[in-house]
């Protein structure tokens, strides 16, 4: 008899990866696209890096308090579901019992299958609260520090990311050399984002490297464009 475990390896993005992966996106998204839209109006280059620096902070803040409302509408609405499936099994005891019912048929599967089941929920009224929340409304119980969490997450990243375009412009000072090391730089940054964000999502890497540095260099060739035609 073979006693090892079998182990099955699945990959769950977890709610730190996809905030890092929020951030960072649009941190070096919009300032590079901003940088690049300035440079193409012939201004300063302390002009670009106040305003850059300006929607770094901005956005940064921005970012962080959308993902900060986020989790805390989430955990709200776990709570008035909670409170809501509590009293359903006070006073509807027979109408949840029906809809667990419904759960195990939707798998192929009789009563004789699950009666004991149900049976067994009915004594542990807490146990049954949490099967409902999680196999008829598909809900899991938020951590609680996850609105702070994802705030912090969210604008760091953001900032980490929103640093990159704009750091030649700081140690250049000059728009023409600036321009094209803050490209580069933040292509490389796309492309290796886009390339790691993919190994933790299971994704393809390399499309993935191909697909982030397209989005970006396209909104960046675009404010470019857009200035140059209004400058």
């Amino acid at each position: 008899m073979d006693t090892h475990l079998h182990h099955e390896k699945h990959f769950q993005a977890s709610d730190l990866v996809r905030d890092v992966v929020i951030g960072m996106a649009d941190g070096l998204t919009v300032p590079f696209a901003l940088a690049a839209g300035i440079s193409g109006a012939a201004v300063a280059v302390s002009t670009i890096i106040t305003a850059g620096f300006a929607e770094i902070a901005a956005g940064a803040i921005a970012m962080g308090l959308g993902g900060y409302l986020a989790a805390r509408s989430e955990a709200d609405h776990y709570s008035a579901e909670l409170k809501r499936e509590e009293i359903e099994i006070l006073d509807k005891p027979d109408a949840e019992a029906a809809e667990i019912a419904e759960v195990f048929e939707a798998y192929g599967l009789r009563q004789e299958h699950y009666a004991g089941v149900i049976a067994g929920l009915r004594e542990r009224p807490a146990a049954w609260r949490d099967f409902m929340m999680r196999f008829e409304l598909g809900l899991e119980r938020p951590d609680p520090t996850r609105a702070q969490r994802s705030a912090i997450t969210i604008g760091a990243s953001y900032v980490v990311g929103g640093t990159i375009p704009l750091a030649p412009y700081v140690l250049l000072h000059s728009i023409s050399l600036a321009l094209p090391w803050s490209a580069g730089l933040t292509l490389v940054a796309l492309g290796i984002f886009g390339y790691v964000k993919a190994r933790f999502t299971g994704a393809r890497p390399l499309v993935s490297a191909l697909q982030t540095m397209a989005i970006g260099g396209t909104a960046a060739a675009a404010a470019f464009a857009l200035a140059r035609v209004i400058s």
